[in-house]
């Protein structure tokens, strides 16, 4: 049996842009997307703190350092310029690898900085 375990989590990030008429998916500043361990084309579950809405995408890297968190295409309908998400990515493993697994958790900053 395969169970499906968290493995990644960038914890209240702030929406900086939202752009409607894009090919759907979630931009994220790759220094974030090292620091959480999640790679380009990953598919992520975005989680609003705002307005309770949850949706599933996936990650294209935007511009090292520039903090951005923007979602495009539909998804632009579920946030605003300024909601706090959760952004999380799943691993499926056996439920012993899941037992020792330990998944990364990046917080941010109030500006989307990576806190070291």
């Amino acid at each position: 049996m395969m169970i499906e375990v968290m493995k990644s989590k960038i914890h209240r990030v702030r929406v900086t842009q939202a752009e409607l008429n894009y090919v759907g998916s979630i931009t994220i500043d790759e220094d974030i997307m090292e620091a959480a361990n999640i790679i380009a084309n990953e598919k992520v579950q975005i989680v609003n703190n705002n307005n309770g809405a949850r949706l599933e995408t996936y990650v294209i890297p935007g511009e090292r350092g520039s903090g951005i968190i923007c979602l495009n295409g539909a998804a632009a309908r579920l946030v605003q310029v300024g909601d706090i998400v959760i952004i999380i990515s799943y691993a499926t493993m056996t439920p012993e690898e899941a037992k020792s697994h330990q998944p990364t958790l990046v917080f941010p900053d109030d500006n989307n900085k990576l806190i070291r």
